[in-house]
């Protein structure tokens, strides 16, 4: 399997969405990352959709169980356009995404955020090995609700990540379906925000989630897609709110 950084790499340069005429996007990130000051981190990176441009985004959950999410587009062209209702706040920013080697990466937002995230990542038996079965499931089933339950069903146990929930809705109302085709370990991991440490990488005791989405209890990586269904102005109001 080849490292991180080309995998990454090749899909900044040779991103494509998948098929179907919903809101669709395509990259990489983390789904989350909990840390044991009661921090929790998450990263994505679609360098291509079908809403606007390519974008990245910081999703940061306080001790406290309020969310932010931090992303360098506007958020009705963003991952607020789905999770808005359901986030304290959030904020546009200058977002620098780096591989310092092949299986490590360095997130920082600068000015009033002042946030540098490291994070180091690697391949298990079970994380390649699910990475292979994926490769195998043809396109109608990312696109199946009912397949996608039973796959999450058996993600979450087999990578003692908790509930995984690939299908459901955002807190914005859209229906979410989330095609993960290559999976990671997060290992390692630093945060310091505002001189704050947020400690070592510790598992979630209690998951939390948005909407249907729930946070992994450990760090995974991925590349994959994900799709929405159109936002419907009637239900949804991405929140905007600094």
């Amino acid at each position: 399997m080849q490292d991180l950084r080309s995998l990454t790499a090749r899909v900044e340069q040779q991103g494509t969405l998948p098929p179907g005429t919903n809101e669709r996007f395509s990259g990489y990130g983390v789904m989350s990352l909990p840390f044991s000051t009661g921090h929790v981190l998450g990263l994505r990176r679609f360098p291509v959709t079908s809403v606007g441009p390519g974008y990245t985004s910081v999703w940061l959950r306080t001790p406290d169980g309020g969310w932010t999410i931090y992303t360098d587009v506007p958020p009705d062209l963003s991952c607020p356009r789905y999770f808005g209702n359901g986030i304290r706040s959030t904020s546009i920013h200058t977002i620098s995404l780096t591989w310092t080697d092949e299986q490590q990466c360095e997130v920082r937002i600068g000015d009033d955020v002042d946030l540098t995230w490291r994070i180091w990542i690697s391949a298990r038996p079970v994380t390649r090995m699910m990475t292979q079965m994926m490769r195998l499931i043809p396109n109608p089933g990312w696109r199946s609700a009912a397949f996608l339950r039973g796959m999450g069903a058996v993600a979450g146990p087999a990578l003692g990540a908790g509930k995984v929930a690939l299908t459901g809705h955002t807190p914005n109302h859209q229906r979410f379906l989330a095609s993960p085709k290559q999976i990671w370990f997060v290992e390692r991991s630093t945060a310091v925000m505002h001189d704050v440490d947020f400690g070592s990488v510790q598992r979630l005791s209690v998951q939390d989630k948005l909407g249907d989405f729930w946070m992994p209890q450990c760090g995974i990586f991925m590349i994959g897609s994900a799709a929405f269904d159109p936002i419907d102005p009637t239900l949804s109001a991405p929140q905007t709110a600094a």
